[in-house]
């Protein structure tokens, strides 16, 4: 009985939290600073699509599921571009440490998008994001509009769904 109730309890709350995974964040891209690979100091606002939305995607290099997000993510890239106008950025949250390898690791793998590095996470923590990988949907006024956290194979195409929502 007591295993039963349990149970219950947990499948409530995964499904509270698969629920608020998707929904939309009311606020704006805060205003703190993130770092190009080769060490340029710029403001998060900088990083987004004037032009139409952007999608921010946290990661870290040893992270597998962000790392899988962001391969389907670069192989969708053009074709969404050219349908949306949409600027997909990776911002990286690998530590003062593991920071300087984040560069060889993004050329080894081709990603066509722009990276830029979060090393004191101090943008992941003004965002109030927890765990990676977690997406971001900006819309051009720099609103975000939708968030995802975590990633399975087709969350890209829910991504998708949303960005399309933005074009009509």
């Amino acid at each position: 009985m007591i295993t039963n109730q349990i149970f219950k309890v947990l499948l409530c709350i995964s499904l509270l939290m698969y629920s608020l995974s998707g929904q939309a964040q009311t606020g704006s891209v805060p205003k703190t600073e993130l770092m190009s690979l080769n060490g340029d100091r710029v403001g998060a606002e900088t990083i987004l699509n004037k032009e139409g939305a952007t999608v921010i995607s946290f990661w870290a290099t040893w992270c597998k599921p962000c790392i899988l997000e962001l391969n389907e993510l670069n192989d969708l890239y053009e074709n969404w571009n050219k349908e949306s106008n949409v600027r997909i950025v990776a911002i990286s949250i690998d530590d003062a440490r593991s920071s300087s390898k984040v560069p060889s690791f993004v050329n080894s793998r081709g990603w066509e998008f722009d990276i830029f590095l979060d090393v004191n996470s101090d943008f992941k923590r003004a965002l109030n994001i927890n765990n990676i990988p977690h997406s971001l949907l900006v819309d051009k006024s720099g609103m975000i509009v939708w968030q995802h956290a975590g990633y399975v194979p087709g969350d890209e195409e829910v991504l998708y769904d949303e960005l399309l929502k933005l074009q009509k």
